[in-house]
């Protein structure tokens, strides 16, 4: 039961002015865990699931087709059981699941229902009109997981097709459908990949993996796949591997990598004001947490160069020699005085924003903010101690607010990307500030500071709105902008600036020109192909890249043994070099290592998704799909030590090992007492629970 009722307020002027709109859902309270869905692009489109009583026939929805000026009340004939889904391209089609297990679609915008499909675990929007689904047979979602049916439907339910069975749980990423399917045996999973949306399968060639192991995709995009291994116990860490392009054959990206905590967390970051950059953490020997970037997709990981003018804290055996280490998601779940996790922007071109700290590991003291201008390169220290922050104008301007337990009325604001500093007093009464909001896309120069005053029984919940385009009012010229070359180290190298086989040069602001970029502004880049170099080259299944190294080396297990694996449906032999090129590689020329796959002839060992299962069907049979896949590998007769086969899959994790930071309280709040076996000051872990979680 729910007491009290929600307020629904809207603004037009970017939050400087707010209207009480709640008598248009006529004063309904509505629903905290999924009441408000947005629609896709610009379309307009607001859906409001409201908290009726358990007791009704089915829930109620309120919908708006004109940015919530208006919103028309419909009574649903179920009760969604998650936040209704838009068609990735078509607003006015929608997909909800009910508390029943009903799947239900509207083709007009929320104002009829029709459920297509009974017995639905899990659903999800595909390519065009297609909703792919799962549905169990007997008891439950959760006991039939292995034994569920992965379903497709083009025509929004008017036929099925059965395209996967023995199913645990499948997704989506980019172009890619991952489905974890159980084995004749019934205790382990193998991953299998599609790239047409389920016609046709491919099991995905990773190293084998044991019963209480786990894979995650930390991303997927069109071109390549981010997979993390989980390692053998209760370590903490695994091993990330990067796929081809289509999805199969995976090699050793980065080992000892951090899987977070319960929930899901990952300090896997992708930079996206660069192309080619991510940042995570790694496991240590001495069980610190440290902090390394990649620049080219996975193929080279490095430590985050230290940032002048700053010294190494205790956690460095050196005062000079060590690097920076980012706070990202896993220090946010362990409590840790970080407000934010890093922050960039696809228009706001280089610029990378993170809590860290500069020494030989992560520190459990509080942080500081820094700035990176060239995507992770360089960096500097932005601000003293821990604070919210905003990118506003396309990087032309940097906004931030202290993150403290005392009242604040001050708002410190940056227009050369973080070098010098300026405040402004946004109210003359201080107050708790609860949280800094500005309209996605970094394009806007406004800003709204939430917070509020009194008491925590007698709030006054207040918004200031601070309008910068007051004070950058002349618009950029082109003498305010500047060429600059991305992924630039040593210009007098004739491949400087050379990442995944091309160079690019981007048209940006100076920094010392004080002016606004404005809503139309838009990234302008030139690329020019580079020719290749060992840099532009993976290494290929079977191989790794030691830590710092450029070279591939084989793996010590594989040495010496014929690699066989299966592909588009026959069993191949891999003869390789040990290199293969990175997905989206533009170079051409230059080295290129052989790679050279021969047709065997011989049928592949797994029918786990024989196609004379797979038929098409128009029944209304119940289908389910798990959101989860699962490494699992066994080893199959005659291919032991040779095949190394994935077994399992899931898209997004599926299983979390709680992890626990030991630290010094130091009069940190909500820290825990230090593991003694820690060094003092160093982020550390401990894993004490191996359930499966599933979402």
């Amino acid at each position: 039961m729910s007491f009290g009722q929600s307020k629904l307020y809207r603004s037009e002027d970017y939050g400087k002015t707010f209207k009480d709109i709640t008598s248009l859902i006529n004063n309904t309270f509505i629903r905290t865990e999924f009441g408000m869905a947005i629609g896709p692009e610009n379309s307009g489109k607001v859906i409001l699931t409201g908290d009726v009583s358990g007791g009704s026939r089915g829930g109620r929805i309120f919908r708006s087709s004109d940015f919530a000026k208006n919103f028309i009340q419909t009574d649903l004939p179920f009760h969604p059981l998650v936040q209704i889904t838009y068609h990735p391209q078509n607003s006015d089609c929608l997909l909800a699941l009910s508390t029943e297990n009903g799947l239900w679609v509207s083709k007009d915008f929320g104002e009829k229902w029709e459920e297509i499909h009974k017995a639905v675990c899990l659903a999800k929007w595909g390519a065009n009109d297609t909703i792919f689904f799962t549905t169990y047979a007997n008891n439950s979602c959760k006991a039939d997981l292995g034994l569920l049916e992965l379903k497709k439907t083009s025509d929004f339910g008017k036929a099925f097709k059965v395209i996967g069975t023995k199913i645990y749980s499948f997704g989506l990423g980019g172009r890619f459908l991952f489905a974890s399917v159980m084995t004749e045996k019934g205790t382990t999973r193998r991953i299998h990949v599609s790239l047409d949306q389920g016609e046709t399968w491919n099991m995905a060639q990773l190293p084998s993996v044991g019963h209480e192991q786990f894979y995650s995709i930390l991303a997927a995009n069109d071109d390549l796949v981010f997979m993390h291994v989980d390692e053998p116990g209760d370590t903490g860490f695994g091993t990330i591997y990067t796929s081809d392009d289509r999805g199969i054959v995976y090699s050793k990206s980065l080992e000892r990598h951090l899987y977070t905590t319960t929930g899901g967390e990952t300090d896997f970051t992708n930079v996206t004001s660069l192309r080619g950059i991510y940042i995570t953490s790694v496991l240590s020997e001495d069980n610190s947490i440290q902090s390394v970037i990649t620049f080219d997709r996975g193929g080279e990981w490095v430590p985050l160069r230290k940032p002048k003018n700053t010294t190494c804290d205790s956690t460095a055996r050196s005062k000079e020699e060590c690097s920076l280490h980012i706070h990202a998601s896993y220090s946010i779940s362990q409590k840790l005085n970080v407000p934010m996790a890093p922050l960039s922007e696809p228009n706001a071109v280089g610029i990378v924003i993170a809590h860290g700290s500069v020494g030989g590991a992560i520190s459990v003291m509080s942080p500081d903010v820094y700035i990176s201008d060239d995507g992770g390169y360089t960096w500097a220290r932005m601000l003293e101690g821990p604070h919210h922050y905003a990118i506003l104008d396309s990087g032309g301007l940097i906004v931030a607010i202290e993150h403290t337990s005392q009242p604040v009325n001050v708002i410190e604001f940056s227009t050369d990307e973080g070098q010098c500093w300026y405040r402004y007093a946004f109210s003359k009464d201080p107050i708790f500030f609860t949280g800094l909001a500005s309209e996605p896309g970094a394009r806007s120069m406004n800003v709204s500071v939430w917070g509020f005053r009194g008491s925590f029984f007698s709030r006054k919940w207040v918004s200031y709105t601070i309008d910068f385009s007051e004070l950058l009012s002349r618009t950029c010229e082109d003498k305010d902008y500047t060429i600059w070359l991305a992924h630039s180290s040593d210009p007098s190298n004739p491949s400087d600036g050379c990442i995944l086989g091309y160079k690019e040069q981007y048209r940006r602001l100076r920094k010392s020109s004080v002016c606004q970029n404005g809503r139309d502004y838009m990234v302008t880049k030139q690329p020019s192909v580079c020719p290749c170099t060992l840099e532009d080259f993976l290494c290929d299944f079977g191989y790794y890249r030691p830590e710092n190294q450029s070279v591939c080396v084989e793996q010590p297990e594989l040495k010496g043994h014929d690699l066989e694996f299966c592909l588009y449906g026959r069993q191949e032999l891999l003869k390789t070099s040990g290199y293969r090129k990175i997905p989206g590689d533009k170079c051409s020329g230059g080295e290129s290592p052989s790679r050279e796959e021969t047709d065997m002839k011989k049928k592949c060992t797994s029918n786990l998704l024989d196609p004379s299962q797979l038929a098409a069907s128009t029944s209304s049979t119940p289908i389910i799909l798990a959101v989860v896949a699962v490494l699992l590998v066994t080893a199959v007769a005659g291919v032991l030590l040779i095949k190394k086969y994935v077994c399992g899959g899931r898209f997004l994790v599926h299983r979390y090992s709680v992890l626990r930071q030991h630290a010094e309280a130091n009069g940190v709040e909500g820290m825990d007492a230090l593991d003694p076996g820690t060094p003092v000051g160093k982020g550390g872990y401990h894993d004490d629970s191996d359930e499966d979680l599933l979402e």
